[in-house]
């Protein structure tokens, strides 16, 4: 390895060793607050928000890697003007974009260590976190799962307990469903098996079921059946995938295919992390070029913001294609490869005359 690769190499993985310690001790302090005012009124350890916050901190880090990743480079790129060593470089015949190509391909290998190390440790903390966090919910004792055998869900209404069953969601529909009622003490009060089952609202419409009550079974057209559970609710318990490692993520979207439950974001989480090296290489050679164009800009301050600014534009249109697909105005590739389109564009128009700054 060429000795210009190793200097710029360590000086870049230095500088983004110290962005990320800082950003992460930033997280982890601003968690333990939040942890605090969540367990305020509870009889815990002392260390509890501080072990919560250690199982969350890396989930947000990871969201904020493409932030990292430019001011890595921001800094990266000030401490070798400040010292003179581009100067240095461009007079030794190496170009910029030399420079640019090395920090690309090392962003690039930097974003698969951490979609495949990084991601699934953090994702199986926060699964942690989130386990932990339930034990202090008031709606512990409501529980959904899907799984191979379709949806499951554990209500209290009452003081009965309701174990539910359906084989499939087909709209604001559950099909083919089995609901079996215990009172407190766990013993059956009734089975009830229905075809279609609308939940809607709260007020379940149950359609051509079938009640096993006292050894005796009854038919009814419709009939009203209360749950603390509607459609929005259900979609909204299984909405936290970043707690789910990629494997997980892919079986789960089987889970729900054959539920019939909508994969949108299961497909936009998975595309998401897939993408991510590419997302992280774009963002660390945008932030480079702009350096470049920047450099006779004296104030560093100034460059600073150019690049927070700019990183902000590109959180919101990612953010906005990603609404579109999740929402299913757009295709969920489109949504994926629109913003890395443009941040590409943007970059060619930008690197014209690099080797010139």
């Amino acid at each position: 390895m060429k000795t210009y690769v190793k200097f710029l190499i360590n000086k870049f993985l230095e500088s983004f060793l110290k962005i990320f310690l800082i950003m992460l001790s930033l997280v982890f302090v601003l968690n333990i607050l939040k942890e605090i005012e969540f367990l305020n009124n509870i009889d815990i350890d002392f260390w509890y928000p501080i072990y919560l916050s250690l199982l969350n901190s890396p989930s947000i880090i990871f969201e904020m890697l493409p932030f990292i990743f430019l001011l890595t480079t921001q800094f990266f790129f000030i401490k070798l003007f400040n010292n003179d060593e581009i100067q240095i470089f461009k007079y030794s015949g190496l170009k910029n974009t030399v420079i640019l190509k090395l920090l690309g391909l090392l962003t690039f290998f930097m974003g698969l260590l951490i979609i495949t190390l990084f991601y699934n440790l953090s994702s199986k903390l926060q699964n942690h976190y989130l386990q932990l966090k339930n034990q202090f919910s008031k709606n512990d004792e409501y529980l959904a799962v899907i799984n191979k055998n379709g949806l499951w869900i554990k209500d209290i209404v009452n003081n009965e307990i309701n174990i539910i069953n359906s084989s499939k969601i087909d709209n604001n529909f559950l099909i083919n469903t089995f609901i079996t009622k215990f009172n407190k003490n766990y013993e059956i009060i009734q089975n009830i098996k229905s075809e279609k089952i609308d939940i809607k609202n709260k007020k379940w419409l149950i359609h051509d079921g079938t009640v096993f009550e006292n050894n005796t079974s009854k038919k009814i057209k419709l009939a009203e059946f209360n749950s603390n559970f509607d459609l929005k609710k259900i979609e909204s318990l299984f909405s936290n995938l970043s707690s789910l490692s990629i494997i997980k993520l892919v079986k789960l979207r089987e889970n729900y295919k054959l539920l019939n439950y909508s994969i949108v974001e299961v497909d936009m989480q998975i595309y998401k992390i897939i993408t991510y090296p590419i997302y992280l290489t774009l963002m660390t050679i945008l932030a480079a070029i702009t350096m470049f164009n920047t450099k006779k800009i004296k104030k560093t301050t100034v460059k600073i913001t150019i690049g927070l600014f700019l990183s902000v534009i590109i959180y919101y249109i990612i953010n906005f294609f990603n609404v579109m697909g999740v929402t299913e105005k757009i295709s969920l590739i489109t949504a994926i490869c629109v913003p890395f389109i443009m941040l590409t564009m943007a970059n060619i128009l930008m690197i014209s005359r690099i080797n010139e700054k």
